[in-house]
Order: C-alpha cells, then structure tokens, then sequence
C-alpha cells in the first residue's frame, strides 16, 4: 500500500490542503451542540427571546462556515485522489506494454482489465475517503470525548463502556471482512475473463450454436462474483445495526442518568441535550471509521493486485551495453537455439534449432501443428527469450541489441490478423507513422489489398469495426501484411498470414514480395506447401527439432517428413512442381 500512496506525492498540496478544509469543519460540527446548550440554559430557560434568536444566527453562520469547510475537502481530496488514480492507471499501463508475453501469460488479460479499472477505482475512492474520513473521524471522536468529559465526568462513564464495545465490534468485522475482499476481486476477474472470451469468440460461439453453453459458463462465474459479494454484504448488514443497538442503548443511559443528575440539581437540560448531540457525534465517529475500515479492507486487496502488477519485472530487457547501429544488417543465424514456455516447463518447445538465413533469401517452416513453428519466428524480434543457445545478425546477439533498434527493422505478419479500431489507412500506417500517400498505395499494392481498399467509397479512409469487423479475413490478412511491408524492414517475418487467401492471390502476393524484399531476409511459417515451393531454404520441424533442411528438390529427395506433407497436400500433383 505505501507505493499505491507515492502516487499522491505529487499532489501533496492538495492532500494537505483537503484536511485542512476539514479541520474546519469537524471544529464548526463541534461548537454547535455548545450554542444548543446555551439557547436551552440560558435563553430559554429565561425567556429571552433576543438570545436564542442571536444565537441561532450565530449557529447558522458557524454552520455555514462548516458547509464550506466540507465543499472544500470533497474538492481538494477528489483533485488529488482522481490525478493519483490517473497516474496510476498511466504507470501501470505503461509497465504492462513493456512486459515480455511470457509475463503477460502469467498475469492473464481478465485479470489485467479488472486491475486496470475497478482496482484503481477502489483505491482511488480510498484515498478520497482517507483525506477526508481519516481526518474528520479521530479529530471528532477526541473532540467530542472532550466535551462529554467537560460537560458530566459523571454521564462520562457511559462511554467508557459504550467505546470499548464498538472497537470490539469493528475489530471482529475487520477480521472477517478483508480476506472476503480479494476473493471478490478474483471473482470479478473471472467474469471479465468469461465475457472477454466470449465477446472475442462470438462467431464461434454461434457457429457451433454454443450460446446455451456460453450463458451457464457467464452464469457461474456472475453467481459465483454475487455470492463473495453477498457474504462481504452480510457482514456490513450485521456491522450498522449492531452499532445502531449500542448507539441507542448509550442514548437511553444518557438519559436515563441524564434526568436523574437533573433531578438532583447537578446538571441544567441543556447539558444533557448536549451530551447527546456529542454522544451522537461520537459515535458517527465511529461508524465512519467502521465504513473506512470495510473500504480500506477492499483497497487494501485492490492495492495488492495493482502491486503485483507493478512489481512483476519483464522477462526482457535490454543490457547494460546493449548495441543501437543505425541499421540491421548482416545473416540471421541460429545456433543450437532451445526454447521453454517457464522455468517448470516438462519439455522444451524447441531444441537444438540450427540455421542461417542471408539477406535477400526466403526462409521457410513447415511443420505438423505444435512443432514449434510460431514459437521459432516469435524469438527473432525477442518476443520471447530463448532458454539457450543464442540468435545473431550480423554476429551480434540479438539479446545485446536494444529491443527498441531490433523490433523497428523486423516486421512480423501474426498468424492471427489483429487489426484496431480507426481507418484502413491508420492500420497501415500502424507500422511506419508518418507514412507518404505513395508508400501506403505501394504497400498495398504489394500485399494485394489495394483493389479492395479501392473498391471501398472512402478508400483508405473507411472506418473499420473493432477487430476489422467489417473485412473478409483475407482482406484482414492482406491489410496486415500492408502494415509490415510500409516500414521497409531488414527481415520480415510472415507467420502463416495468407492462410485465409485464395491460392491465386497468393502467387500474386508471393511475386510481389519478391520484388520489394530483395535485400531482406524474410522468414515464412506456412501450412500450404504450394506456398513454399520457391523458398531458397525449408526447414521442417517435427516435434520442437529439425527433421529437414534445404530447398524443395533437396528435401523432396531425401526428407521423408517433407515428403509426407507434401503429398499429404498435393498428391500426385506434385509431379507439376518438379517432384
């Protein structure tokens, strides 16, 4: 909790500022049950009628007095607790796009969401309810055991009774309630992570007529978020009416005790009336507290979630000497690469890869489903690390260039199109920002994307839907490629992303390619092997290793794998392709 608090720091004027405003107003709160006393004792009892009418304003100016010290703490403590909210949101936004996708595996994206939101919510809340509750609750309660002690030391005793058994309460209250606190938390990641899967996978969800499946899956994880929720609940329902008994007990005891010291001439009305208003005072004290407690319980769980966000370290960073050129250059090499998803993997994903890629070549992977090919392509621009061996280009270690330099002269074409919510130009501009009118046209010329985006009425100032909704997948996929070809880059990697085009579109993206990477090294993982037939290497993966490598004659010769791929694709037909 005290980092979540740092992020006040840089708003102390305003922190500080908050209290004093309420300083104010706990001290305006605590003079009126005196002016009450002397309107009844003095004025009343005497008739005088000039007096009580002095005093009421007197009272109604020190009120307002109080009303402006109020104002000014909900304006001063919400200023610095939304900006302190706001940063907070910004830091850990900020931390989240420089963690490795290992790290995002772990802390899942419901959970982040929820982090990200409600979280900070709660703590933002917390901190404006400190500023103001945390300072007007113990200057209230002492300020008003003060003057119960002045006024009766005798009705005083009352509260040494009363206060124990409130503490008492909240204490037991506090116990109970704050491990339910981050149950509830964790239960409302669940329902933004069914909800997000679902919203993501809605086409599929009808597609296979899952909607009846969908719902007893959101059902569960929303009774199970209602019932932590109802059990918390439970416990502020139980905590206010207990306070409530014990508030009216000790009004009755005043009372009580109150008309027997009247009686006996030790005390005037007007005292006893008040000892009431600061019993009243005095106990409110305590229910704020009790209410802060539940809250700050909740924060507290908020605050943990958000710090262990904060606190999670990338898996990848840049060394002390990392390299910066001005540009990439030189082969890709591979030597005796292996990789693992985690230090407790059971087995690696890949082991012992080994290969040189030289500018100018297409590089090929094939391999059945699960052989590692996605994972391969995913280590060049250290999206991952590798868990050995080592990556080089140009005889550098990837691991020693800055990953800023690295990823800005690779482009990765992902097998999965993700396209954001803007304009088909912003898309494509997503991979070089300030992108000519010529480049984006060349761009999607060369991916083939360029016909349809001319076919739209707005061109490439159509606005596209979340996820690129309103596109066809293969007119997803050639968008894609549009934006890693803008940015010209040293190596493109292309991670099966013509799987949703038609065979004939693309042999004319292939031919197209060709041409605009002559001096790259572009890295292909395909499923159709018609796609790979030309490729200067082809490197067969089966089971996380290297089964094959060489060009297509070569491995159609003397690679049994390869050659079960590809007459399991091509058949006969091979014969047609030099087989």
């Amino acid at each position: 909790m005290n980092r979540i608090f740092m992020f006040l720091k840089p708003y102390w004027v305003l922190a500080v500022t908050a209290p004093s405003f309420m300083v104010l107003e706990v001290m305006m709160d605590l003079a009126q049950p005196m002016f009450m006393q002397r309107i009844v004792d003095i004025g009343i009892a005497n008739g005088d009628a000039a007096y009580v009418w002095s005093t009421l304003v007197l009272m109604l100016l020190v009120a307002l007095f109080g009303f402006a010290g109020g104002i000014g703490c909900s304006y001063f403590s919400a200023k610095a607790a939304i900006n302190a909210g706001t940063d907070i949101r910004e830091e850990m936004f900020s931390h989240v796009q420089n963690l490795s996708f290992s790290n995002v595996d772990k802390l899942k994206t419901g959970n982040l969401i929820t982090t990200l939101t409600n979280d900070i919510v709660q703590v933002q809340r917390m901190m404006m309810m400190m500023m103001r509750i945390m300072v007007k609750a113990p200057i209230q309660f002492v300020g008003s055991l003060i003057m119960t002690y002045m006024i009766s030391p005798r009705l005083f005793l009352i509260l040494l009774v009363l206060v124990p058994l409130l503490s008492m309460t909240m204490v037991i209250l506090f116990k109970k309630g704050y491990p339910l606190y981050r149950i509830v938390q964790s239960k409302l990641d669940a329902v933004n992570t069914v909800m997000q899967e679902n919203l993501s996978g809605i086409r599929v969800v009808k597609a296979f007529v899952r909607e009846d499946f969908e719902r007893e899956r959101f059902s569960k994880a929303n009774d199970d978020y209602m019932d932590s929720t109802v059990k918390v609940s439970r416990i502020m329902a139980v905590m206010f009416p207990i306070i409530m008994i014990l508030l009216n007990v000790g009004i009755v005891a005043v009372l009580w005790f109150g008309n027997i010291e009247v009686a006996n001439g030790n005390i005037q009305v007007g005292k006893v009336i008040a000892f009431i208003n600061y019993l009243l005072q005095l106990l409110v004290s305590i229910m704020m507290v009790a209410g802060m407690m539940m809250m700050y319980s909740r924060a507290q769980a908020s605050a943990e979630r958000i710090e262990e966000v904060l606190e999670t370290a990338p898996d990848i960073n840049d060394c002390e000497d990392a390299v910066c050129a001005d540009r990439l250059e030189g082969d890709l090499v591979f030597e005796k690469v292996s990789f693992s998803y985690g230090d407790h993997a059971i087995e690696p994903v890949l082991t012992d890869i080994s290969f040189t890629a030289k500018p100018g070549e297409k590089v090929a992977i094939i391999g059945s489903t699960g052989s590692g090919k996605s994972t391969l392509v995913n280590l060049i621009p250290r999206l991952y690390d590798v868990s050995g061996g080592r990556i080089t280009i140009g005889g550098v270690d990837i691991r020693k260039m800055k990953r800023t330099f690295l990823r800005s002269r690779i482009s990765i074409v992902l097998q999965q199109s993700l396209l954001f919510s803007g304009t088909i130009g912003d898309n494509i501009r997503y991979g070089k920002s300030d992108a000519t009118m010529s480049e984006l046209d060349e761009s999607a010329r060369t991916s083939g994307a360029k016909e349809f985006i001319e076919s739209f009425e707005k061109g490439y100032d159509t606005l596209l839907g979340q996820k690129g909704v309103n596109l066809s997948g293969g007119q997803k996929q050639r968008i894609s490629i549009a934006r890693g070809l803008i940015r010209k880059p040293y190596i493109l990697i292309l991670d099966d992303s013509t799987s949703a085009v038609d065979v004939a579109t693309e042999v004319k993206i292939q031919d197209a390619l060709k041409t605009k990477t002559k001096n790259s090294i572009v890295v292909m993982v395909a499923q159709r092997i018609s796609s790979i037939l030309d490729a200067d290497q082809i490197i067969v993966l089966e089971e996380g290793k290297i089964a094959g490598k060489g060009n297509h004659k070569t491995l159609i010769e003397n690679n049994r794998v390869y050659r079960e791929i590809f007459e399991s694709q091509l058949g006969k037909a091979g014969e047609a392709y030099g087989a």
